[in-house]
């Protein structure tokens, strides 16, 4: 679906509205907003609606309009659908859709099949507010004002009471649309961003996501947004498993693995808020800065307790406090005097609160450090008990500091109160004219920091490809190899494996060793997956007694045995698993191995296909990482080595990506030299003759 169809729905000159109440109301909402085209109200049995003559139906229409607004019940949306040829789209606002069973489904069906390729939004959805434009295709009120001049914000939601929410924030975030996507039946939230990137009065997108769709369609959008430097944050819900089963009744979304979705936005530069505040804060500072080149921060504050918060805070939300420059720290030294004990985050203390030079020049200091952040934490007492007058002298200073040392390409001046309710919204508004970030709630903001950093370390790094359509698993029912076969399937790719030898029982008295002690013995067989546990492994045999004797103990187990080298001095072990997920496809699950799966549970998921680069990266940010890079004096592990077995690994899932189900590598061997693949097993479908 491309951007150009879209145009003329998103920014319509023409309007028509279907229904009764709920299109009555959309017809006030955009007189009051003054929108300048034609409104067309249309409804059979009224004369006219909120002060303006009703046409009985589509085809009394002077012309095609650009923006239908239908509010009428699902089978009366569905009559009407044939009429929208000609128009631009439509927002279908009944709900009663694919969200409600197998019958709404059917509906869901009929309507896409009635409207015969125009644009839908919807069905089960609020609508669309055009801040731009002065569009209110939304059946209710809200609380956006018009943006004539200068860029905003475009919001999309599959929650229309949450949209409706976000518009009455007093944040000081201007937002130019809001889209109300609902089951997402015909347009979705990817065309919606391809749509949205093209009007560039949109300095970033936010998305309330229950499901993606197509992981592939979105990824696609997602790297286009990154191409036009259009930012991306989501708010995506679903997380739990109580919050997956409420979206799949709510909007009939399929909400895929959360990890998986972290690791599709690590992937894509898309910032993740898992709070609607959050979200807002991040919002509002990738409109007023873009994302982040970094994750350092400085603040300034006239309390100890404000600075030792915003130390414990930054920390939880992943930034850097360093200490400042000497040059800095000389300056702010003088500036304060020998009674202020200068440090970052910076306490500056009241002694020159109200002095406007003084606290100029203190600002001015701090600004000077180049962190990419750079907070004055200023909380505005209630404006209908107090008065503001020292607050505003604090406010000049650090206006004019900013004016003295304007902010550089991804940085930041931020004013932010610890409490939303201590930011008046008119300080916000005027803050944001003058470029100065106004955040409202101390946690908010330094979140909101992290995740602009995310996105800059994200731009920073070569666009990936996007991710393609994974085929469907073929029709077989899936068969577990052994390990045997799972070994001999990953060596043939590249994989280093032991050398071994299978044999039976009666067979191990005179077999030919695969290798000199000590040696390795497994019982083999498809349904054995967790041989240690059974008892079906034996370690460090050093005779062939200890051979035979392990063997015999392992008998009620199998009858064939896996005769193996044992590899020694091993930096550490990793799992290398292989899952497959019905909305992402397969993926990679990198983490501490052997006994210590289940004990640390510390993983990293990879959609595939991967590159190096993502496998790198994804080993990078597990805890153990330290050990692997050599920890304490002690040697590290054959990195490139490490990385080209799990590579191939992945690629030789990615080659059987219609017939894998699942497979898991543990442990996999991080070695001084090389790397090996101990044990494996494969789960994969046989297709039917």
């Amino acid at each position: 679906m491309s951007a150009h169809r879209l145009n003329r729905l998103l920014r319509p000159r023409s309007l028509a509205l279907v229904g009764g109440k709920a299109a009555e109301e959309a017809v006030r909402q955009c007189r009051a907003l003054g929108f300048a085209g034609p409104i067309w109200p249309v409804n059979p049995k009224r004369a006219e609606m909120a002060g303006l003559p009703c046409f009985a139906d589509m085809a009394s229409l002077p012309s095609a309009p650009d923006a239908v607004f239908i509010a009428a019940p699902a089978p009366a949306t569905i009559a009407l659908a044939p009429d929208l040829g000609g128009t631009g789209g439509a927002i279908c606002y009944a709900a009663d859709f694919a969200e409600s069973g197998e019958e709404g489904r059917q509906r869901q069906a009929a309507l896409l099949e009635a409207a015969q390729g125009v644009p839908l939004i919807g069905p089960n959805c609020y609508g669309m507010l055009n801040l731009f434009d002065r569009v209110a295709l939304w059946p209710d009120q809200h609380g956006c004002l018009p943006i004539d001049s200068g860029n905003g914000v475009a919001i999309v939601s599959q929650s229309g009471n949450l949209a409706l929410n976000l518009t009455m924030q007093a944040r000081g975030l201007p937002i130019g649309y809001v889209i109300s996507v609902g089951n997402c039946a015909d347009v979705t939230p990817a065309d919606l961003i391809e749509a949205l990137i093209a009007d560039d009065r949109v300095s970033a997108i936010g998305l309330h996501l229950e499901g993606l769709g197509s992981v592939a369609r979105f990824s696609e959008a997602c790297l286009a947004a990154r191409a036009a430097g259009v930012p991306l944050v989501a708010l995506k819900t679903g997380a739990s498993a109580k919050g997956a089963a409420l979206t799949m009744s709510h909007t009939s979304s399929l909400a895929g693995a959360d990890a998986l979705t972290d690791a599709l936005f690590a992937r894509l530069g898309v910032a993740r808020a898992h709070d609607p505040a959050t979200f807002l804060e991040t919002l509002k500072l990738l409109h007023v800065a873009g994302p982040l080149r970094g994750r350092r921060i400085t603040s300034a504050s006239c309390s100890g307790g404000e600075a030792s918060l915003t130390a414990d805070l930054a920390e939880a939300a992943g930034l850097e406090t360093p200490d400042f420059p000497p040059a800095t720290q000389a300056a702010l030294e003088e500036v304060l005097g020998p009674r202020v004990h200068v440090a970052n985050p910076l306490d500056y203390h009241t002694y020159i609160w109200g002095d406007l030079a003084a606290q100029t020049a203190c600002f001015g200091a701090m600004l000077g450090a180049d962190f990419e952040a750079s907070l004055l934490i200023l909380d505005f007492p209630r404006a209908d008990r107090c008065t503001a007058a020292d607050w505003d002298v604090t406010l000049e200073a650090f206006r004019a500091a900013v004016q003295a040392h304007p902010a550089p390409p991804g940085t930041v001046r931020i004013v932010a109160s610890s409490l939303a309710e201590t930011m008046p919204e008119t300080v916000a508004a005027a803050l944001i004219a003058d470029g100065i970030l106004p955040a409202a709630g101390l946690a908010e903001v330094l979140r909101a920091i992290a995740a602009a950093a995310t996105i800059g370390e994200a731009w920073a790094r070569p666009a990936p490809s996007a991710l393609p359509e994974q085929p469907r698993p073929c029709s077989g029912e899936a068969h577990v190899w052994d390990e045997v076969r799972s070994k001999a399937a990953l060596a043939g790719v590249g994989v280093p494996v032991p050398r071994s030898l299978v044999a039976s029982r009666p067979e191990l008295a005179d077999a030919a060793l695969p290798a000199p002690f000590p040696l390795v013995l497994k019982a083999v067989g498809a349904d054995l997956a967790h041989k240690t546990e059974l008892g079906g492994v034996a370690l460090n045999l050093t005779s062939r007694e200890a051979l035979l004797a392990a063997a015999e103990g392992m008998t009620t187990l199998s009858d064939r045995f896996l005769i193996e080298e044992m590899a020694l001095g091993a930096v550490a072990e990793l799992i290398v698993g292989v899952g497959r997920d019905p909305q992402f496809g397969l993926f990679l699950t990198l983490g501490a191995g052997g006994i210590f799966v289940e004990l640390l549970r510390q993983t990293e998921q990879v959609l595939l296909p991967a590159t190096p680069a993502d496998i790198e990266a994804a080993l990078a940010r597990l805890p153990f990482h330290k050990i692997l890079a050599g920890y304490r004096g002690k040697p590290g592990c054959d990195m490139p080595a490490l990385f080209d077995a799990i590579a191939r690994i992945a690629d030789w899932a990615m080659a059987h990506a219609d017939r894998l189900e699942e497979m898991d590598v543990n442990p996999l061997l991080a070695l001084p030299n090389g790397a090996m693949a101990v044990d494996a097993l494969i789960s994969i479908r046989e297709p039917q003759p």
